[in-house]
């Protein structure tokens, strides 16, 4: 039985990264299909209680980067796009060429301390990459992290000495150490839509 967060009634949804590019082949094997009609639910349950919403796009640096700036990837998937711009509450677009939400422009940190925000729920792509790594920084800078586990995806991916991990040992690893290392609460979808009280 899921349980209940409690969500702030000023808490900003991070959607990170949420970028057409991602549907290349490029990438390679992805897991958890369910991603981006639970990132919509989201941001639609955020909209509609007035809440803040950040939306991340990543420009990438690299030359041949399906999210590199100019490039059709780069833009948001169309269920993101097509939801900018249409709730009640705040919204920012913070743009970025690295893994970390705050370290891009304008200054997400700044914003959220301007609206005196203290709970942030992260959500997008990917899990284990530029999620995992905002959830660090934003529990390392003293906010209240919900990491919305089905409300995000990675590929699997090859690392040193012969070792790969699948998308799904991936996002687990990364549960684990976000939630066991108290950088961020793992959480359900579910679990925050209760908690915002959605109509």
């Amino acid at each position: 039985m899921e349980s209940t967060e409690n969500i702030a009634e000023n808490a900003a949804l991070v959607v990170v990264d949420v970028q057409k590019g991602f549907d290349e082949e490029y990438w390679g094997t992805r897991n958890n299909p369910a991603a981006e009609g639970n990132i919509a639910a989201l941001i639609d349950v955020w909209q509609e209680t007035g809440r803040p919403v950040v939306f991340v796009r990543h420009d990438s640096s690299g030359a041949r980067s399906p999210l590199r700036a100019g490039y059709a990837g780069n833009a948001f998937k169309d269920f993101v796009e097509e939801r900018r711009g249409k709730g009640d509450g705040p919204e920012l677009l913070v743009t970025k060429s690295v893994n970390s939400a705050f370290y891009g422009e304008p200054s997400l940190d700044e914003w959220l301390r301007g609206q005196d925000i203290a709970q942030i729920v992260i959500v997008g792509i990917q899990t284990n990459m530029c999620n995992e790594t905002t959830a660090r920084m934003g529990g390392n800078l003293g906010y209240e992290v919900l990491f919305a586990l089905d409300a995000m995806h990675t590929f699997d991916l090859e690392g040193p000495f012969g070792w790969s991990q699948t998308a799904e040992e991936l996002t687990r690893a990364t549960a684990v150490s976000l939630h066991g290392g108290r950088f961020a609460r793992v959480v359900s979808t579910e679990e925050v839509v209760k908690g915002a009280g959605a109509r």
